[in-house]
């Protein structure tokens, strides 16, 4: 009898446990996204940050919050974040819901300190955002990437920004500056998209079909960039 109450005390703990964890996660995703939000809405308000033809070119914008050095570990732990992109015919429409996306180390974690470190990356042609739509791809490999210009004056009109797919950015200690992520690897985390969701969905069906509401929780992300850069400039 004794057994039996024990097997069955270990079943309940067990089932509970099943049950509160997927809604954890989901809450960790949306606090991820409301983060995401708030690193955007305080990158595009100092004075240097992105220029505005640049943010006016990109087709999707990453944002990674708070990513940590212990992150990126033997073992594949990643930090995570959201891709929002332009919605509508050759992306002239406003800003869409976001798809789940994780970064991975590689020799990355190295580059950068103890303290959590922001990035944001920018999709700048339609190649680059089709092959982050359908598989893992190795940034300075797979995909062109820069370390990109800061300063809404600042020139970008270059032959590297030009020819590069993405540009990326850091923000640790209040310093926001370009960097290079060449050697990371950046994916859909379809996971993420299913808690967020509550459905399995693809980062392709999300981003060029709109088979899904944007969560409250990406409201305040979706709002400063439509309003940094509401109309995209070819």
């Amino acid at each position: 009898m004794k057994k039996w109450t024990l097997a069955m005390a270990a079943t309940l703990v067990f089932a509970t446990l099943s049950f509160a964890r997927p809604a954890s996660d989901t809450k960790d995703e949306m606090d991820r996204i409301e983060n995401a939000g708030k690193v955007m809405t305080e990158i595009l308000d100092i004075p240097d940050d992105i220029p505005q033809d640049l943010m006016d070119k990109a087709r999707c914008v990453v944002v990674l919050p708070s990513v940590l050095k212990a992150a990126f570990v033997v073992g594949g732990s990643y930090g995570r974040g959201v891709m929002v992109c332009r919605t509508g015919k050759d992306f002239s429409g406003p800003w869409g819901a976001p798809a789940m996306y994780a970064l991975e180390g590689g020799s990355f974690g190295f580059q950068i300190g103890g303290e959590a470190t922001d990035f944001v990356i920018l999709i700048m042609n339609d190649r680059g955002m089709d092959s982050l739509l359908h598989s893992k791809v190795k940034l300075g490999g797979d995909a062109s990437v820069a370390a990109g210009p800061k300063g809404r004056s600042a020139s970008a009109e270059s032959d590297a920004y030009m020819r590069a797919e993405m540009l990326s950015y850091s923000r640790a200690r209040g310093a926001f500056a370009g960097v290079s992520l060449e050697g990371t690897t950046l994916r859909p985390d379809n996971d993420a998209n299913k808690r967020v969701y509550g459905k399995g969905v693809t980062a392709e069906e999300i981003v060029m079909q709109s088979k899904v509401e944007a969560p409250a929780a990406a409201h305040h992300l979706i709002a400063r960039l439509q309003h940094a850069s509401p109309a995209l400039k070819p």
